[in-house]
């Protein structure tokens, strides 16, 4: 099968002068669930924003290498390519007022498939398969901003999931959450057919959820293995500023 997500060669430096990835090599198969970890300034965010072409390597400034999305290469100059590859390519921000700005739940979601054409019946049917995925159903006809924090992540995944994309990519998606709803939105991440990309410094969490995991440091990937066996690694941890809970271990 052709892969979710080829990174070859990946290289960045933004217009300061300022390099942030040096050479990114990363193959994601389909379906899988792959753990993005590093410190702050590592490149996380740099790598995610060429996923969908927000940030493009154009060969200028020490800046290349390609991004395929399921076999489709990214390319900035090309709007329909783009086009395409923001609808497979769904990103969910750390902050979901970020994505949530319409009077209802329901309307929030079904803003990404209208633009994209869709009226009546068929809109309808990705509201609904949407909502019910994170289990929002009931909450449709609510104001965003009267929901919970855990529920307005949850609805700012049914607004990605709504444009039924190839690849799922979440930035830090356990942070503010309690302990409840940190729970519940594990368990709705791991049941969804789609292949995950997902931030965090929430090592326990890329644990529950992610089989694989690969650490990005000063913009190069420097770990890429099971999950388990990169967080059993305490010198390989400490090298790269990651901690684990206090009180929390993990053997390989």
């Amino acid at each position: 099968m052709t892969p979710s997500l080829e990174v070859r060669d990946l290289r960045y430096a933004y217009p300061d002068g300022h390099v942030a990835l040096r050479g990114v090599d990363v193959t994601v198969p389909q379906g899988d669930r792959v753990a993005v970890l590093g410190p702050n300034g590592a490149g996380k965010t740099t790598l995610v924003l060429h996923l969908n072409g927000i940030l493009h390597a154009d060969g200028r400034d020490g800046s290349g290498g390609t991004v395929t999305v399921a076999g489709m290469t990214v390319d900035a100059k090309d709007r329909a390519c783009l086009k395409e590859i923001r609808q497979r390519v769904g990103i969910v921000f750390q902050d979901p007022d970020d994505q949530l700005f319409m009077p209802t739940v329901g309307e929030d979601v079904a803003f990404g498939p209208a633009n994209l054409g869709l009226r009546g019946a068929e809109l309808r049917e990705r509201v609904d398969e949407a909502l019910d995925a994170v289990g929002m159903g009931e909450h449709r006809d609510r104001a965003p901003h009267h929901l919970s924090f855990g529920q307005r992540r949850r609805v700012a995944v049914a607004t990605v999931l709504a444009m039924r994309p190839e690849i799922l990519v979440l930035d830090e998606p356990s942070s503010n959450l309690d302990p409840a709803s940190r729970r519940e939105l594990a368990t709705i991440l791991r049941t969804l057919p789609v292949t995950v990309l997902m931030v965090t410094h929430d090592l326990p969490y890329a644990l529950e959820l992610c089989p694989r995991s690969v650490i990005l440091d000063a913009g190069r990937i420097v770990a890429d293995g099971p999950t388990r066996e990169i967080l059993a690694d305490g010198d390989l941890l400490a090298r790269h500023r990651l901690e684990l809970p206090f009180g929390y271990t993990v053997t390989a």
